[in-house]
């Protein structure tokens, strides 16, 4: 079968953390490290959020209370957390390309925000056919029900998809149903394995 589908993960992969300075520097504000604040931002109410369960809101609301910080600091500490994250344009150029000989989707572990910041903050989801997040689904990477819930919406089979991710069990859970994986490190290099790919 000929691949219709690439389909793209967002965290690790089209936003990057290229700088670790500010969440290096927001950690020594608690006495933890860069690995510690990580941590204690995505924990088990980040899973919770990911899967739906609670609201992004009520996550950030668990991460204060962790602190012992008001909730009147969330956006500057939300800020200060995600503030050496780049969006990587040159891939979501690189994305649109693809249309319309390719469908693109984005398929995400992501809270209920993303599709704002998608929309209001990055101005990126024109690139995309579909976007798959999964706490609107319920469903979170690498449970096989939401690569099949994704190729259902997109009309496809799991041998005409490829799909780009950052972390090797959700890479390695596509390919078990069938799916092509490209398990993204660099960016030129995944952008040159999906191109050799798509030649085949």
């Amino acid at each position: 079968m000929s691949i219709k589908a690439v389909i793209f993960d967002l965290g690790g992969v089209l936003v990057r953390t290229e700088d670790r300075a500010p969440r290096t520097k927001l950690g020594l504000r608690f006495g933890k490290s860069y690995a510690e604040m990580d941590r204690v931002v995505f924990n088990k109410s980040s899973y919770r959020a990911s899967i739906g369960e609670i609201t992004s809101r009520e996550h950030w609301q668990f991460v204060m209370h962790s602190l012992d910080l008001p909730e009147s600091e969330i956006e500057s500490f939300y800020d200060q957390f995600f503030g050496g994250d780049v969006v990587d344009y040159e891939i979501i150029k690189t994305i649109t390309a693809l249309r319309p000989q390719y469908t693109t989707a984005l398929l995400s572990n992501a809270w209920d925000d993303l599709r704002q910041l998608m929309v209001k903050k990055w101005k990126i989801e024109s690139a995309f056919n579909q976007i798959f997040i999964s706490a609107e689904i319920g469903i979170a990477k690498p449970d096989e029900r939401i690569y099949k819930f994704t190729l259902e919406k997109l009309g496809i089979a799991p041998e005409e998809a490829v799909f780009v991710d950052d972390f090797i069990e959700n890479i390695e859970a596509a390919r078990v149903l069938g799916m092509h994986g490209i398990h993204f490190k660099e960016p030129d290099a995944a952008m040159r394995e999906l191109r050799d790919l798509l030649k085949n």
